[in-house]
């Protein structure tokens, strides 16, 4: 019986390492191979840095140091999955990345919402989502409704015994 344990502890782990890939709003998955790296995977499946981490959260650490050879990651999440990207190369600025790009700098921030306003956080290797249109976040709209009636609400006790709760019917 002994035997069958560590054959039942594999498959347990590679259950738990391509669960989350399988979620369904997972648009594209890959599997982790020996070198990998968070801005390596990102640039070779053109996802973004942001949505690579993104869709991960809970999986891949902030560092990325915690990748495992043939663990199945998502790349991108249905609806948000933008897979025209840049990769930042020695020089790059956000003015030249969307003139290379042809978009807005709202577009490339709205996209990459881990780059600051003033674009001082990229970095070479990082691969920035220049989609010419905001896909990361959807096109959601929540809204709020505040109620409007203004009338008093009073509460009244009511005497509960464990009989009455535990009764049950002889029907």
């Amino acid at each position: 019986m002994v035997a069958f344990v560590p054959a039942a502890l594999l498959a347990v782990a590679a259950i738990a390492n391509t669960a989350y890939a399988q979620t369904p709003s997972c648009a594209r998955t890959y599997t982790v191979q020996s070198g990998d790296f968070c801005d390596k995977i990102s640039a070779a499946q053109n996802a973004s840095t942001f949505q690579l981490a993104d869709a991960n959260k809970g999986v891949i650490d902030a560092a990325c140091d915690n990748l495992f050879i043939g663990e199945t990651i998502c790349l991108g999440l249905t609806g948000e999955d933008c897979s025209t990207v840049a990769v930042v190369q020695d020089g790059d600025t956000c003015a030249t990345i969307t003139s290379a790009a042809g978009i807005q700098l709202s577009t490339l921030l709205a996209n990459n919402p881990n780059v600051d306003a003033n674009c001082d956080n990229i970095y070479v290797g990082e691969v920035l989502c220049t989609a010419s249109t905001v896909i990361v976040g959807g096109s959601t709209t929540t809204t709020i409704v505040i109620p409007t009636n203004t009338g008093t609400v009073t509460a009244t006790p009511v005497a509960v015994t464990s009989d009455s709760v535990f009764a049950t019917s002889s029907a």
